[in-house]
């Protein structure tokens, strides 16, 4: 099940929405009753009564986040539940050994053998046939037989936070979970079990029992997910539609036009597909009485690379900067020691993203383009105007090359045709019979609404004409479900 599905949009929301509403009577009738208490005994009142309203919403949405699991992937709910229970086991070992030495040296061997279940986790069903393959070329024979593993949804996700759950324990930054349910509902929240954002839970254990729901609040969640399943549908569907159709092609049909065209609307297609799902999961948490924390800042107005991964994917980046990059050393260290750092972070981006040296060249690209920034080519673009956008847009546009190809000698084969166009002129198809008058009107639409629309027009939000709009993207949205094929999240394979 997928947030731009019609089971999800017209069954599963709403049941859960209603329910959700309904477990939570019960506390504003002893809201209402504390009202008519002293004011000491009514701080004290509300806080118990809003503790005992989340429970049952708590377990609602427990229940609703494992029975959205479970539909897409029933083989790995067992999964995630031994994650959970692992690492509440671990957790409420972490919290009780601390004060001595040998307390510290306990608590790092627990912490350790945190690091080794939920890593050996995603290292097995993720990652065991790369390295498999790897070792195998390496050696010149067969010392690890390839298997048939299918990659569990969501679970780069769920061990980072579990790692983060972990590490910040650890580090005495929060106390342990003592209620399971509290730290289930921390791994299997729907709407950010499969793609994120990847929440800490120092963030996100205040809201499960602190959370304020308010008719407000709702009317955002709404308008944030309605902005997000437009995105998905009526842009990065319909551009990953060309897209798929131009990456179809024999090679030598690709000629540079097509190389562009593929890689722009490739761009465009990556962008607003996750930033999409991104709106989708901020707004459904805000209609449950959460607040999510945001991924982008309209990536593509940014002026330099290092500045566009502080905009692209920031629970990700945040993560690695925090749980990586901090502890290497980050930049405390002298520049030669910084640069390394850069390049071990972003090869781990890299290899997150993608089992395979394809995602660990295109880290290791963006990598090298920060470092060079870092000796003076941030200075010089900081000097210009529209250059330093243009240079930012040919650098990302450039690795997603990389990104979509899946194969390193494909990718050279359309950078070649891209920035060597008179060599590659001809191919059996017209570009009209792949990129109709539609999707180029999507494709400028899409670049406008990358930042630009936003910025001319703030006045628009929270008005009577964007409640129109709203309502106009909900309609298109709903056409262009029902009559298209289902197109999943290109997150959801990382």
């Amino acid at each position: 099940m997928v947030f731009s599905s019609m089971i999800f949009i017209w069954a599963f929301l709403p049941i859960v929405f209603m329910l959700d509403r309904l477990a939570g009577l019960p506390g504003l009738a002893a809201r209402r009753r504390s009202g008519r208490r002293g004011a000491a005994d009514r701080g004290r009142a509300s806080g118990k009564g809003l503790l005992e309203k989340k429970v049952p919403q708590n377990i609602l949405l427990l229940i609703a986040g494992l029975f959205f699991y479970a539909w897409g992937q029933p083989d790995y709910l067992w999964l995630l539940l031994v994650s959970i229970l692992a690492n509440y086991l671990l957790g409420l070992l972490l919290g009780a050994k601390k004060g001595t030495l040998s307390g510290r040296t306990a608590r790092f061997a627990v912490l350790l053998a945190g690091l080794l279940v939920n890593l050996g986790i995603l290292g097995y069903y993720k990652y065991f046939n790369f390295f498999a393959n790897t070792l195998n070329r390496v050696f010149g024979t067969q010392l690890l037989e390839m298997r048939q593993i299918a990659l569990p949804l969501g679970v780069s996700f769920f061990t980072f936070q579990a790692l983060t759950y972990l590490i910040d324990l650890y580090r005495e930054k929060i106390p342990a979970e003592k209620n399971i349910l509290n730290m289930a509902l921390y791994f299997a929240f729907f709407p950010k079990i499969t793609q994120g954002p990847i929440e800490k839970y120092r963030d996100f254990a205040p809201q499960l029992a602190g959370r304020r729901q308010s008719l407000q609040m709702t009317g955002e969640g709404i308008r944030r997910f309605i902005y997000g399943l437009a995105k998905k549908v009526l842009i990065a569907d319909t551009l990953g539609f060309c897209v798929d159709r131009i990456y179809g092609f024999e090679i030598g049909n690709v000629n540079a036009v097509f190389a562009w065209t593929a890689v722009l609307f490739y761009a465009m297609q990556l962008y607003y597909d996750f930033s999409g799902y991104s709106d989708m999961a901020v707004g459904l948490g805000k209609m449950f009485g959460f607040r999510l924390s945001e991924n982008f800042d309209y990536p593509y107005l940014a002026s330099s690379i290092t500045e566009f991964w502080r905009r692209w994917h920031m629970t990700l980046m945040s993560w690695f900067r925090e749980y990586l990059y901090f502890p290497l050393g980050g930049s405390r260290k002298g520049k030669v020691r910084t640069y390394i750092n850069v390049f071990l972070v972003f090869m781990a981006s890299g290899l997150w993203h993608g089992a395979s040296w394809d995602f660990i060249c295109w880290g290791m690209y963006h990598a090298a383009f920060q470092v060079i920034e870092r000796l003076g080519l941030g200075r010089l673009l900081e000097k210009t105007k529209a250059l330093k956008h243009i240079y930012t847009w040919l650098v990302v546009c450039v690795g997603w090359a990389f990104f979509r190809a899946g194969d390193i000698m494909l990718s050279l084969q359309y950078l070649k045709r891209m920035f060597l166009p008179w060599m590659y002129q001809t191919s059996g198809y017209a570009l009209q019979e792949i990129v109709d008058h539609r999707a180029l009107l999507v494709f400028v639409c899409a670049v406008l609404g990358c930042g630009i629309i936003q910025k001319a027009f703030r006045r628009f939000r929270n008005s009577a004409a964007e409640l129109a709009f709203c309502m106009v993207l909900l309609s298109c949205s709903i056409i262009a479900m029902v009559s298209s094929t289902y197109s999943a999240f290109l997150y959801m394979t990382f």
